[in-house]
């Protein structure tokens, strides 16, 4: 797959959280927190009925970054709604980059460096979006060889919790449901 490399000061490529990844994450923190405002002690009920929709709105925004390429780098961003609140992120030029460094997980996986200027390391985004098209345009960017770079995780492992968390939600509306009814 041959990819244009983009102008510099052209619009950025922008490849955000890949969508079953967000979306698993999401549907687990519903499931997890949304019986707290009914199983909590009447005096924290309302405290968890504020804390549940900003907990929502944090993990939303902490589930929002992107990763931009353009002609003359790399930068990993959120948007402007949250990024006043949120880390900043980085950003490397192309020349900057003159390496990868892999580095196993204790789960079995590969996470990746960039390496950058001087011993400064970035951590390879490896849960975005279209991750094939973003890993051809920092390889034919850089001049780094990414054929052995994959995600973290296989999508079977978020497909399986996507499911488990839908069910947890369906089983949560069904007791609701039960108890609305009793």
């Amino acid at each position: 797959m041959q990819l244009p490399a983009a102008p510099a000061g052209s619009t950025p490529h922008c490849y955000p959280l890949a969508p079953l990844i967000r979306f698993t994450l999401l549907a687990l923190y519903l499931a997890l927190v949304l019986p707290l405002p009914v199983m909590a002690p009447p005096g924290l009920r309302p405290f968890c009925l504020v804390a549940v929709p900003l907990g929502f709105l944090l993990v939303s925004a902490l589930l929002s970054e992107q990763v931009q390429l353009d002609g003359e780098g790399v930068r990993v961003t959120y948007p402007a709604w949250c990024r006043w609140w949120l880390r900043r992120g980085w950003s490397l030029r192309w020349e900057q980059i003159h390496g990868l460094m892999p580095i196993g997980t204790s789960q079995g996986g590969t996470v990746h460096y960039l390496k950058g200027p001087g011993s400064s390391r970035y951590l390879l985004p490896q849960r975005v979006a279209r991750f094939p098209e973003f890993l051809e345009r920092v390889q034919q960017a850089t001049g780094l060889k990414l054929a052995g770079v994959g995600r973290i995780t296989p999508p079977w492992t978020y497909w399986t919790l996507a499911g488990l968390s839908v069910a947890m939600l369906l089983g949560e509306a069904a007791a609701f449901a039960l108890s609305i009814r009793v």
